[in-house]
């Protein structure tokens, strides 16, 4: 019988809402829309004009402990209309970043530095004069993003940094990173209303699997100031041709072209694994500054440790999903594995929401030990990224008394309230130490090492899974015992201000106390180091009577005003003061330094696109090496208009299927009293 006109009506209707959902007001969606990533869409031959970015050429030249990184930036506009583009980009969380120059053709203009609300209005005054500009502008200490106006056609556009930062080892070990692209962030700030610190989020993002078109290029000249041992690169297929045993240059491979979707790790070690501890001084026109290194004394492991309790908070998220979740599991199991008898451990696992193994820790025996890794294995990536859910439902466990207590999250860090994260850590600093383990090729830095840093514990970062095994035993080995505490530094007659840090943490790891700041006189005297060691008191002392100034250490202002930037910012978990925010533009401007509040902008005085008219390209980014597309999405996004035509036709495909299905002759089946469908000849 073939069904009624409104029973087909309904059946329609029901289908769309199945595919849609009930339709709200648009007006409505489009305030909760979130500023999530997105898919970048292809065009077609419209994709000529919106590939501005050719290429990314990173030179560093690493003497000793400091490394001076130029990043060249290239622009082209290969189509027939005037480009305005924006690229978001990374850089290293102790980045001091002091330098822009933008080049067109051979023109060069020297960038300048301004507060950020005054770099935003010359920057957008210049774009409507038809003058080419550009501007950077910091989103997070290790995200930036770069506006460049009026590429007119044919134009090469050149855009030129200059950063510097601090080498400092850990167990003997010297790493230099350059993140090469910008992971996704889950966010549920809403569009509507949010400030130009958040716009960034909502990003464009090609495929996953998809190569960006511009090329990356990595030039390494390293200079160790004594013999290097071992050159290494995990991340990357490079060359290293050695001047001599102190010197070498590291490039990419050519086949490395396309390596711009993951971060660049080089890590060398000095002979006899030394650590260049001892003291800097650079001698300035108006003020003197130093950096003080201080070798840690060698582990002891007391015979007695207290019993402690292991909280183990997992991200399996979506962005989580593939290879960093099959990586996570491996150091799970390997973390829970190292864990003695006489500890107890939980583990929360957290997308969208938070789940528990067990609403008390257990102790670590093999039966619960093998539950641990049972509940992990079954997962396989998908939703959200709450950690601050997940970070509320570990410390809420009940405690046992006279137990440590110790948080180890294990995620790619791509959430976007990393200060909100931070201040619920500094709330239970008396109570937990918080470590943290970043996953994946391109992690969220920023957030992995200010959980640590805050937590008073130590980042780690695990970029494959075949160091996950490695990553778990230096874990264990660091939380053996404290090697320093009660640290104390006397500067004998000489005199010293602007210290950072101004407090100085416990020293676990094999890694050198560093201490940045200000000089007045001359240097002379002692310097004396104590504090309580694993064999009892400590002391160290550094004399100063045969340090001398250096002018090849003029980077020591940059390096001093990024430890002070990192205190009054990076992991600054109160709310932003006026006061707070004058400080950081006077150190700014002072220093020439971009900071949250102070941005750098180039003009070119020319008027060169006197039509007015222009695109605006959002660049799109690569999926970060091994992330999947579940990492991008999210937020409610009023559906497009192919997604709802495609919609439809499923709908009425399926519905025009079960009218046929319906509407055809049956007959007896022989055996069972009835038969398949068989149409009858016409």
């Amino acid at each position: 019988m073939t069904p009624k006109p409104y029973r087909v009506f309904v059946a329609i209707m029901f289908c769309w809402l199945i595919a849609l959902g009930t339709p709200p007001d648009a007006s409505a969606l489009m305030a909760e829309k979130t500023l999530s990533p997105y898919f970048f869409i292809e065009n077609g031959e419209e994709n000529v004009d919106r590939i501005p970015l050719k290429s990314t050429r990173v030179t560093a030249k690493i003497n000793g402990v400091i490394a001076q990184v130029k990043v060249v930036q290239h622009y082209a506009n290969e189509g027939s209309r005037p480009i305005h583009a924006r690229y978001v980009f990374p850089a290293s969380t102790r980045a001091a970043v002091h330098g822009m120059r933008m080049q067109i053709g051979e023109q060069v203009i020297v960038a300048q530095i301004q507060e950020r609300r005054q770099a935003e209005n010359t920057f957008q005054t210049a774009k409507k004069a038809g003058q080419s500009t550009s501007l950077l502008t910091e989103e997070r200490p290790n995200v930036f993003t770069m506006k460049v106006a009026n590429i007119m056609p044919g134009d090469n556009v050149r855009i030129e940094l200059s950063y510097t930062e601090l080498m400092v080892p850990t167990d003997g070990t010297y790493e230099f990173v350059y993140p090469a692209v910008v992971g996704p962030r889950y966010s549920t700030v809403p569009e509507a209303g949010s400030d130009d610190h958040h716009q960034w989020l909502k990003n464009p993002y090609l495929k996953a699997g998809r190569d960006s078109a511009a090329t990356f290029e990595m030039d390494v000249r390293l200079s160790g100031g004594m013999e290097i041992q071992e050159v290494s690169c995990p991340s990357h297929l490079t060359h290293v041709d050695w001047e001599d045993g102190s010197r070498a240059s590291i490039a990419l491979s050519p086949e490395e072209k396309n390596g711009g979707n993951r971060d660049f790790i080089l890590r060398y070690h000095l002979a006899g694994e030394k650590i260049q501890s001892g003291l800097m001084l650079y001698e300035g026109e108006e003020e003197n500054f130093f950096v003080l290194m201080i070798q840690p004394p060698e582990r002891v492991t007391p015979q007695a440790i207290v019993p402690r309790e292991y909280i183990f908070v997992v991200d399996v998220s979506g962005s989580m999903n593939g290879f960093p979740l099959n990586t996570a599991k491996t150091l799970l199991r390997n973390l829970i594995g190292a864990l003695r008898p006489t500890d107890r451990f939980n583990v929360v696992l957290f997308a969208g929401a938070a789940q528990a193994l067990s609403p008390q820790s257990l102790p670590a025996d093999p039966g619960n030990l093998a539950r641990a890794t049972r509940m992990i294995d079954h997962e396989r990536g998908g939703g959200g990224t709450e950690l601050r859910n997940a970070l509320e439902t570990a410390l809420s466990t009940p405690r046992i008394e006279g137990v440590a207590r110790s948080v180890v999250v294990v995620s790619d860090g791509y959430i976007s309230v990393e200060r909100d994260v931070f201040g619920l850590i500094k709330q239970h600093l008396d109570q937990t130490n918080f470590f943290a383990f970043g996953i994946g090729s391109s992690v969220n830095r920023h957030l992995i090492e200010g959980l640590a840093r805050i937590g008073q514990g130590e980042p780690f970062v695990v970029s494959d899974v075949q160091s996950a095994p490695s990553a778990a035993r230096r874990f264990q080995r660091y939380i053996e015992s404290p090697l320093l505490t009660d640290i104390r530094i006397e500067y004998d007659a000489w005199e010293t201000y602007d210290l950072e840090p101004e407090r100085l943490p416990n020293l676990f790891a094999d890694r050198p106390l560093v201490i940045c700041g200000k000089w007045r006189g001359q240097p002379t005297g002692e310097i004396r180091i104590s504090g309580m060691g694993g064999q009892g008191n400590y002391t160290q002392t550094l004399s100063l009577h045969h340090m001398k100034d250096a002018h090849n250490h003029n980077a020591l202002p940059y390096l001093w005003a990024r430890a002070r930037l990192a205190r009054l910012s990076d992991f600054n978990t109160a709310t932003e003061t006026e006061e707070t925010r004058e400080a950081i533009v006077n150190l700014g401007l002072t220093y020439h330094l971009l900071t949250p509040h102070t941005s750098f902008v180039a003009v070119d005085e020319t008027a060169r696109n006197t039509s007015e008219t222009g695109e605006e390209v959002d660049q799109p980014l690569p999926l970060p090496k091994g992330v999947s597309h579940l990492a991008v999405g999210g937020g409610h996004n009023v559906p497009e208009p192919g997604l709802v035509f495609m919609s439809a036709l499923l709908c009425l495909g399926g519905l025009a299927a079960w009218v046929r299905r319906r509407h055809r002759p049956r007959k007896r089946d022989r055996r069972h009293g009835t038969a398949p469908i068989e149409a009858s000849p016409r």
